[in-house]
């Protein structure tokens, strides 16, 4: 079996990933105000299979707590419509022919702090994945080492930029969490 290549850059870059996921994550959660993010993990039943929102309408902001969206074919309309109504985001859609209106309504003390819980959630999430990458590659130091390919000198010194790439993540995923919290927390 041949043995594993370190890679730092890869390693950051697995990392970058975990954070990107969490401001996806965190961009569909609610604050009281419209964004198109608030509908992208919606999905549609088009054509005889799922298609994210994206794929069968424009969304707009035309105002501050309304969202647009403008259904391509007037035949989905309706399944669009069903999408969101189904969806958690307790929203209500108000048809105007192809177009799709959707008032973001004030979020009362109680909601505000359920979204904060939810954002915490995502970042623990994003906590974990990074620790699984600094764990992957830590492992793969303790088996070169294992195998003679570098010193246990070396092992050390790349373990701790494993370890300072991990913390440097960890408080990128701490200032993202900080930032959306506020924002939810604005009224």
């Amino acid at each position: 079996m041949a043995t594993p290549d370190f890679d730092l850059g890869d390693i950051k870059r697995r990392m970058q990933g975990a954070i990107a996921s969490l401001s996806k994550d965190l961009g569909s959660l609610r604050t009281g105000r419209a964004t198109p993010s608030l509908v992208e993990p919606i999905n549609v039943e088009a054509y005889g299979s799922m298609m994210p929102m994206a794929g069968v309408a424009t969304v707009s902001v035309p105002e501050p707590r309304l969202l647009s969206i403008s259904v391509w074919d007037r035949s989905m309309v309706t399944a669009v419509e069903k999408a969101i109504r189904e969806s958690d985001l307790g929203l209500n859609p108000m048809t105007e022919g192809q177009t799709i209106r959707l008032r973001i309504p004030e979020m009362n003390e109680q909601r505000r702090k359920e979204m904060v819980k939810v954002a915490h959630k995502y970042a623990e999430e994003a906590r974990v994945a990074v620790r699984h990458v600094r764990r992957d590659g830590l492992d793969i130091l303790k088996k070169l080492e294992k195998d003679g390919a570098i010193s246990q000198d070396d092992e050390k010194r790349q373990a701790g930029d494993v370890q300072k790439a991990t913390d440097d993540a960890i408080a990128e995923v701490d200032q993202v969490l900080a930032s959306k919290e506020k924002e939810i927390m604005q009224v």
